[in-house]
């Protein structure tokens, strides 16, 4: 039996937590507000859709690259008093092993409920692709290998990943640039999201390059927002308001066996969702195929499609044509980023992308449709501009987060 098959999650553990609200800020640049405020708004929008008071929550989770306010401070100002917290630091694979810190914490009765959260002015202040602000950090430990080399931004460091998978599989830009097309189309239909506008391949191919092979529009949207989510037992989650989204399984920050350099170990195109799948899929006992809709990270358009690759949703090489050939798109066999991702709606380091899949599986992530009698959205399943982005009969979803080429967590959850 290998290691990865002997850390897969006890059955006994699946379906026994569940996500029971979500909240958010407008995704905005220039939010003229603090981490503090726009979380604590997040947080109750969260607590509020579950059906909560603050009296509920008893523990909290966040994540920041010293660009927040701690969760402490965070509860204080909406009345919680927490039985436990931890405030973590990290981008982008953070939210889904947060769940997991989540269910893991609730299971050794250390709390009962619990909010993860994200704030981050990231357009106005602390900007993640700024080169500028990345070369005013001290050049000490790994970044001895990058900084005085001009590796300043995620652009310039995953691009050895990029330009490696379009030599070794024949990629071409024009398949790559159909993630931002399909996500672009999403965000048409979401009041939301920063950028609503639908464009073309010729869009994103015309658009000036950033750093090879990126161009301007294959990069994600920097936004000052907060986002939340809450997390209990399913147990609990019954008497809560809305639909329960269990959790079927998780994998948190698994790596390559060089996370930090990742491009001195081989494949260069192999990215930590490679090993990550082999926990992610036993963990929650379904398949690729099985999935209806995902969330892959989408800081840039090629990050989604290597994680679709590494966690199995193609083949090794043939996610120039999974991403390109209608499969991801609202209408196709497992559209991803319905809200339109990091690409389009705002970047908020994967949470979002969270909460997009849970109103997906409550079957009420669609903003235009209708409400019926019974207080249930009347989708039309109408994906033209400004239309419908519910996925029909949606039952299981995965979200893959990305914080390097090197270190991914995953989750995957399922509706009641």
């Amino acid at each position: 039996m290998s290691a990865d098959t002997d850390i897969a999650l006890p059955k006994s553990l699946r379906d026994q937590f569940a996500i029971v609200g979500v909240g958010e800020t407008a995704y905005v640049r220039g939010s003229g507000k603090t981490t503090r405020a726009m979380a604590t708004t997040a947080i109750r929008n969260a607590i509020a859709d579950a059906g909560l008071t603050p009296a509920d929550v008893d523990g909290m989770l966040s994540y920041s690259q010293g660009d927040s306010t701690f969760s402490n401070i965070v509860a204080g100002d909406l009345g919680i008093r927490l039985n436990f917290y931890t405030d973590i630091f990290g981008g982008g694979s953070s939210v889904e092993a947060l769940v997991g810190m989540a269910t893991g914490v609730i299971a050794a009765g250390m709390c009962k409920t619990v909010v993860i959260f994200r704030s981050m002015n990231g357009y106005s202040q602390m900007r993640m692709g700024a080169s500028g602000v990345m070369a005013a950090q001290p050049i000490a430990g790994d970044l001895l290998h990058s900084r005085p080399y001009g590796w300043l931004s995620a652009a310039q460091t995953f691009s050895f990943a990029f330009m490696r998978h379009m030599r070794e599989f024949g990629t071409r830009p024009e398949q790559v640039a159909a993630v931002k097309v399909a996500h672009s189309q999403h965000a048409s239909n979401n009041p939301k999201a920063y950028y609503k506008h639908r464009v073309t391949v010729d869009d994103v191919l015309a658009s000036r390059f950033v750093c090879k092979p990126l161009h301007l529009l294959d990069c994600c949207v920097e936004t000052d927002n907060a986002t939340a989510i809450v997390v209990t037992s399913a147990d609990r989650a019954r008497d809560c308001r809305r639909p329960r989204v269990l959790i079927r399984g998780v994998v948190g920050r698994c790596c390559k066996p060089r996370s930090d350099n990742y491009y001195q170990h081989g494949p260069i195109t192999t990215v930590a969702g490679r090993y990550g799948r082999e926990i992610l899929w036993p963990n929650a006992g379904v398949s690729p195929e099985e999935v209806d809709v995902t969330g892959s990270y989408d800081a840039f358009t090629f990050t989604t499609l290597l994680q679709l690759e590494d966690y199995g949703f193609c083949k090794k090489g043939e996610g120039g044509h999974y991403v390109s050939d209608g499969t991801i798109r609202l209408g196709g066999r497992r559209p991803n980023n319905t809200s339109g991702g990091h690409l389009c709606e705002g970047y908020t380091h994967g949470i979002s992308m969270v909460v997009e899949n849970v109103r997906q599986l409550r079957h009420d992530a669609d903003d235009s449709c209708p409400v019926g009698a019974d207080g249930r959205r009347q989708h039309t399943y109408d994906y033209r501009e400004g239309g419908c982005r519910q996925v029909k009969n949606a039952q299981i979803s995965a979200n893959l987060g990305w914080a390097t080429p090197g270190v991914g967590s995953a989750m995957v959850m399922r509706r009641d």
